[in-house]
């Protein structure tokens, strides 16, 4: 299909494409829409895909002394990040710059003055993500002025510098000669221009020319055309357009960008400003001044870093008549974080310790994560992480227990090394579970011996137990009779009223407070004359008998934990400790 051509030294309507000529047919407005709806629904999710480009760049043919610029953009998913090389190197010179857009998923290979035969080369697009690495290339050949080819394309009228009110509209003229007719297109800041973006705002003529309607303050800036055929390609004398608003006081149109890198690496870090008079920008390092005063730049200043080993932060400095502003860039060295200062211990309660740490990182982190455990040879960590404060309460915890903790530090490499451990014990609080297994028996005629084991739930150390008991279990619990046991799990209630029925609650304390009063158990006091008495005679010997064998028993096995408890205590208890303690058992139930 011929290309359209206007004649004279006007440029075609249209534009080729990343060097293509495309024509939109009704079926290729459609196809997108058919391919959407005919891919499966599994394809819908946001799945990893590998770098794709968008805009390739294609081989140009410069002149000495003049600007080539190249293009490259790429989707994925990740997003991926474009990069230029040289040779199997990134580009470096104050000639060769990258001009990144679309958040670094574009790229502008820009060099200016041409120099041949130094910059006559390949020159590689790279896009990579965490799924792969694309690459394209394009050359790049240089001609002298004096021996250009015929039909060269040659720059009739370029764009003039123009001022416009906001809202009115501008108009850059272009016009371009050569054999074949030459396509135009526009650079603004050296990015290239493309109107389809622009909702119909920003039109391309037949004329070349570029119009922009209902100016905005973002469209000022500095424009070049390009005029491009099979011979070569000419860039236009750049030209201004200043968007008047008054008087307007600087401000960034570019921030700088913040940067991670490995130890040793270089960046280019850019800085652009603008403002009404066009503020003069530089680079500080703290009080340190990066750009000489004679060398500062207008609207634009590229900070070129290399053999970088700390992170700093670079501050970004645009000034006028009419005010001065700055933006940092932080350049942080990756490295895996260092552990935080050992944890403080700022409160305690029953179910929760809180801690206090220094991140002990003077690069920023992306997080803290808290492990935790019971102290005991099996106990496993349990993870806190995502926490972004250095401050923190780990709740949930069991009562009267000892943990340890350590907290570590996460950035964008990993995990560092965890902190010292410290030591926490939870506080006490009341047993939530009643004395088990409550018993009481006649031992006389009126002597009640009650016995019972410690609560599964103590939440403590236990400090005794009261022994509640009444003639009229109706009666509310605070008029109940009270008998206090320390030390014991078993004691006697004398002086009791014969032919009555007693009800008995047994409850267990700690230094926190009582516990819940165990299910009650009845027992009947019988008159003297009873068969219990004769029974007692003849039986309590046996009964005796027996209690002393299991009082043997239960201190032999309490004392043993108690002893197991304590590292380089005694293991053993001794003979006498166990008679005695059973002869005062015995002693009390008599």
């Amino acid at each position: 299909m011929p290309r359209p051509k206007t004649g004279g030294v006007l440029a075609q309507a249209r534009r080729p494409i990343l060097g293509l000529w495309i024509s939109l047919s009704p079926l290729c407005l459609l196809l997108p829409l058919i391919i959407l709806l005919t891919r499966p629904l599994s394809s819908m999710g946001e799945a990893l895909a590998p770098p794709k480009f968008t805009k390739t760049p294609t081989d140009q043919i410069g002149v000495s002394g003049g600007v080539a610029s190249f293009v490259c953009q790429a989707t994925g998913n990740p997003k991926p990040s474009v990069y230029w090389n040289k040779k199997g190197k990134k580009v470096n010179s104050q000639r060769i710059e990258t001009i990144e857009f679309d958040d670094g998923a574009g790229a502008v290979l820009r060099i200016q003055p041409l120099r041949g035969p130094r910059d006559e080369n390949t020159y590689e697009c790279v896009a990579r993500n965490s799924v792969d690495e694309k690459s394209v290339t394009a050359k790049l050949s240089i001609i002298r002025e004096d021996l250009l080819p015929f039909g060269f394309p040659s720059i009739d009228m370029g764009p003039q510098l123009k001022v416009v009110e906001r809202t009115r509209t501008a108009t850059m003229l272009c016009a371009a000669s050569g054999i074949p007719d030459p396509e135009i297109s526009w650079f603004k800041d050296f990015l290239p221009v493309d109107p389809s973006t622009s909702q119909g705002r920003i039109k391309q003529l037949r004329s070349g020319a570029l119009q922009i309607e209902n100016s905005e303050e973002t469209d000022q800036g500095k424009y070049e055309c390009v005029a491009t055929n099979s011979q070569g390609v000419r860039y236009s004398s750049p030209a201004n357009l200043y968007v008047r608003v008054r008087r307007v006081p600087p401000r960034f149109s570019i921030l700088p960008s913040n940067h991670e890198i490995m130890p040793g690496g270089s960046i280019n870090i850019t800085c652009v400003a603008v403002g009404s008079p066009m503020p003069y920008v530089k680079w500080m390092l703290g009080n340190e001044d990066l750009t000489p005063e004679d060398e500062m730049s207008i609207g634009r200043n590229v900070l070129e870093l290399s053999g970088v080993r700390e992170s700093a932060n670079y501050t970004c400095v645009a000034m006028s008549s009419l005010g001065i502003i700055e933006a940092s860039a932080q350049v942080l060295v990756k490295t895996l974080p260092k552990p935080p200062g050992t944890p403080i211990i700022t409160e305690t309660t029953a179910t929760s310790v809180t801690i206090t740490w220094d991140s002990g990182n003077p690069d920023p982190v992306s997080y803290y994560i808290i492990q935790y455990r019971a102290k005991g040879p099996d106990s496993k960590y349990e993870t806190v992480d995502s926490i972004t404060t250095t401050r923190y309460s780990i709740g949930g915890l069991y009562p009267n227990t000892e943990y340890e903790i350590r907290v570590s530090a996460y950035n964008t490499i990993g995990q560092g090394p965890p902190s010292a451990r410290v030591e926490a014990r939870t506080g006490e609080q009341a047993p939530v579970s009643p004395p088990r297994n409550v018993q009481a028996h006649i031992i006389s005629e009126n002597t009640v011996m009650v016995r019972w084991e410690e609560p599964e739930e103590p939440n403590g150390q236990v400090k005794g137990y009261r022994v509640y008991y009444t003639m009229d279990p109706s009666r509310p619990i605070n008029e109940w009779q009270i008998h206090n046991v320390q030390d014991s799990v078993l004691t006697t209630i004398p002086n009791l009223v014969t032919s009555e029925t007693y009800t008995i609650q047994v409850l267990a304390f700690t230094s926190v407070g009582d516990g819940p009063f165990s299910d009650p158990v009845h027992v009947k006091v019988l008159h003297g004359d009873s068969i219990i008495p004769i029974l007692r005679c003849v039986f309590l010997p046996l009964i005796l008998l027996l209690e002393n064998i299991a009082l043997h028993f239960y201190y032999k096995v309490i004392k043993k934990q108690k002893s197991d408890k304590k590292e380089n205590d005694e293991t053993d208890v001794s003979r006498d400790e166990e008679v005695e303690a059973e002869e005062e058992a015995v002693q009390e139930i008599e």
